[in-house]
């Protein structure tokens, strides 16, 4: 059982998504690997902050190259598309959490690429948000 101290310090961390922060500035730490970390972190905070301020330009480990290289390993044979399960898989496999489920060509079992990036940096930016809103 929790003391109230300790309650109060999570969801402190909860409503600041200091965990999410965290977990992120870590990830690109370790991908990065810079020979300066500490100055690498400050800037990492310091674009976040601009971020937070402008809504757009997160600081975040994936880029639109990534995306297309993804989708391409998915789309072995080169359609042009992947299906909804490979969708599904690939962006919570790149951390995202909260995407459309069903998003256009769920139907049809066929996700475009057009497709698969929107809800990719749709979902990345939320991913990469890691501050509470104002």
């Amino acid at each position: 059982m929790q003391s109230p101290l300790e309650r109060e310090a999570v969801e402190y961390m909860i409503e600041h998504q200091i965990l999410e922060l965290l977990d992120n500035l870590t990830s690109m730490l370790l991908y990065e690997r810079p020979a300066k970390p500490v100055e690498f972190l400050i800037n990492q905070l310091e674009k976040l902050k601009v971020a937070r301020q402008t809504r757009k330009d997160y600081p975040c480990l994936f880029d639109e190259s990534n995306l297309d290289t993804v989708f391409g390993i998915l789309d072995i044979t080169k359609q042009g598309y992947i299906t909804l399960m490979q969708y599904r898989e690939a962006l919570k496999t790149l951390g995202i959490r909260d995407f459309a489920m069903n998003p256009s060509g769920s139907i049809e079992d066929k996700i475009t690429l057009t497709t698969f990036k929107s809800e990719a940096k749709a979902g990345l930016l939320n991913a990469c948000s890691t501050f509470k809103t104002l």
